[in-house]
């Protein structure tokens, strides 16, 4: 038997560094691209990031804009909104034992955090 991820919606600014940082592995090319859109709870059209983790499916709130400026004020991201080698490379060994997929979230039953 497997058990259910727990599911949250969060905004990207209140992630902790670590979950930043490994969905800049799983997203080197910037966000806006990869952006869905769902209805939450109060039936408002609310845009996000998903992302999984191990034990975790995460919508990371965020408007295209915001996407967009996220990338733009990253140090991480070079003028072109690409992960820079040396951060990639950085990240990729602090959580090479991490298996994260970014693909497959479901839209409903998160828990609003």
């Amino acid at each position: 038997m497997s058990e259910e991820k727990i599911r949250v919606i969060k905004d990207y600014e209140k992630l902790d560094d670590q979950i930043q940082e490994q969905i800049k592995l799983v997203y080197p090319n910037g966000f806006s691209q990869y952006l869905i859109s769902f209805t939450n709870k109060e039936g408002k059209l609310v845009s996000a990031l998903p992302f999984e983790t191990d034990d975790k499916y995460y919508l990371v709130r965020m408007t295209l804009k915001e996407a967009k400026q996220i990338i733009d004020e990253d140090e991480d991201y070079d003028d072109k909104g690409n992960l820079k080698d040396e951060s990639r490379e950085e990240y990729e060994d602090k959580y090479s034992d991490l298996d994260y997929i970014a693909d497959n979230i479901e839209d409903d039953d998160f828990d609003i955090d």
